[in-house]
């Protein structure tokens, strides 16, 4: 198959890090070439260096033997390669129509919008891919894993190369990741070349033809993904054999410290939730997309409307009836969408470490104690690990990982009781969740108790020490997790669907 793109000794430098040290990538027409490494190895970097978001400081980009440099995402898109973004940039009030043409709307007589086109266009494209979205549907109002969907179409809309997809399924159900895999398999026989990042090696190495493996901001090893397995591939990526995928845990569960009863929401996401959580105890929620996991915790945690129902912690009822009333309480919440609603990107890692324990810090005349703020920062990049040249150094900046475990050191530094962790490892390499599963294993050795919902299967029987199903916004089962499968959970998980 001929070579579609070549990038060729690929380098380029930030302020204290050399992000990418001579990169070699190669990609064949109709293939999926999966690019892989540790949060920080330089993948999204590479990516944006070929996508224009980012200008290389050395080396050779050849789309199609002819050299090219581009200056912005528009040029890239113009000449056929196309990147859809782990983290969804969006109008998002305005119609998936407009998204997706938005800046190359079809005219009449070059003056107005050809509304009609613009419809008849996407929805021709949707059909193609069998995507059941309506156009006129307003961007807000879709689920994540539609607004991906709509993505990957904008991307094929034009008549894209190369298209770059980066951790397409960490927003999406068993149904919807089987979806993209037949889109996929479709734009193969196109003769499309697809540049696939992924942390799950199951899917990896399911559709994948070709796997580079990156570590450190360097080129490790380029394989046909049929000579490569699970263990090989987690070796080239930590440099070093990783002996299980969840460590051991010590922690003991004891009495019931927070129950509920009867919690439900004002819009039915949550139906009459009975609930136990003992201290030292990591419970997890698992359960289909739409089964209402997020929004159990959300209720909890007084961030979305409840209906009806009752808390108690340590035999005393709550009201959580919002999120400073919850981290009062001794709550403490990581959301399912942490660049959107957990991490504060534009500031530095202090104040984003700091910012939920503020109060701690305030002196007489309203005056900030940095001294001490700077001391619990220490505090927190020394015991989650967090790698990072400064304490201001602006938090988007770091890897998924690395901003995870500033949110982990946050939420310790309000001394809660309880956590609620959602999705915690999405998007995350395998390195840093297991140091991820470390950090919830010594809260829970320390008497913390935790709630995990999570999609990955293996994530919630690895982890936990009891399991509840979710479906349809109702708690339709439990079980110890010695001794449960992956069957079992997906028998309870389908009951209402």
């Amino acid at each position: 198959m001929p070579v579609l793109l070549e990038m060729k000794n690929i380098t380029k430098k930030f302020p204290g890090v050399k992000a990418l040290d001579g990169v070699n990538l190669s990609v064949r027409a109709g293939t999926v070439h999966a690019l892989m490494g540790e949060n920080g190895a330089g993948k999204s970097t590479l990516m944006k260096c070929l996508f224009g978001i980012y200008e290389k400081d050395g080396g050779d980009i050849l789309l199609d033997g002819v050299r090219v440099d581009f200056k912005n995402p528009k040029e890239a898109l113009e000449s056929g390669v196309a990147m859809v973004h782990q983290e969804l940039n969006q109008a998002l009030k305005r119609s998936v129509a407009d998204n997706i043409w938005l800046g190359r709307y079809p005219t009449k007589w070059g003056l107005f919008v050809d509304e009609r086109k613009m419809q008849r266009d996407t929805l021709k494209i949707f059909d193609e891919l069998k995507i059941s979205i309506n156009p006129k549907s307003i961007m807000s109002t879709l689920p994540v894993a539609q607004r991906q969907m709509a993505e990957i179409a904008k991307a094929v809309s034009y008549h894209s190369k190369i298209i770059v997809l980066d951790e397409p399924t960490s927003s999406l159900s068993n149904e919807e990741a089987e979806l993209l895999f037949s889109i996929i398999d479709l734009l193969k026989k196109r003769g499309c070349g697809i540049i696939y990042i992924s942390h799950k090696m199951e899917e990896i190495l399911r559709i994948s033809d070709d796997i580079t493996v990156m570590r450190d901001g360097r080129h490790v090893a380029t394989r046909p993904a049929s000579e490569m397995d699970m263990d090989t591939i987690i070796k080239l990526m930590v440099g070093r054999e990783l002996s299980a995928r969840f460590p051991e845990r010590q922690n003991k569960p004891g009495e019931v410290i927070f129950k509920t009863e009867g919690l439900s929401s004002r819009h039915n996401h949550v139906k009459g939730v009975n609930l136990t959580l003992r201290r030292g105890e990591i419970l997890g929620i698992a359960g289909l997309a739409g089964a209402g996991r997020t929004e159990l915790l959300e209720n909890i945690f007084g961030i979305s409307e409840r209906s009806e129902g009752r808390m108690w912690l340590y035999g005393r009822e709550i009201f959580n009836r919002s999120s400073r009333e919850s981290i009062k309480n001794g709550f403490c919440l990581l959301t399912e969408e942490r660049r959107a609603s957990g991490i504060l990107g534009i500031l530095n890692i202090r104040e984003n470490a700091t910012v939920s324990a503020l109060k701690k810090y305030v002196r007489p005349y309203a005056l900030i104690d940095e001294k001490e703020r700077k001391k619990d920062t220490d505090w927190v990049i020394r015991t989650m690990n967090v790698k990072v040249v400064s304490q201001k150094t602006k938090i988007q900046t770091l890897s998924g990982g690395n901003q995870q475990k500033v949110l982990f050191g946050r939420g310790l530094l309000t001394e809660p009781e309880v956590f609620l962790l959602d999705e915690p490892t999405r998007g995350i390499d395998v390195g840093a969740k297991y140091e991820i599963y470390q950090l919830i294993a010594r809260l829970a050795e320390k008497g913390k108790s935790v709630i995990v919902v999570s999609s990955e299967m293996p994530e919630i029987l690895g982890i936990c020490d009891r399991i509840c199903v979710m479906s349809g916004g109702e708690l339709v089962g439990e079980m110890p997790a010695k001794g449960a499968t992956q069957e079992k959970i997906m028998a309870l998980a389908s009951k209402n669907v």
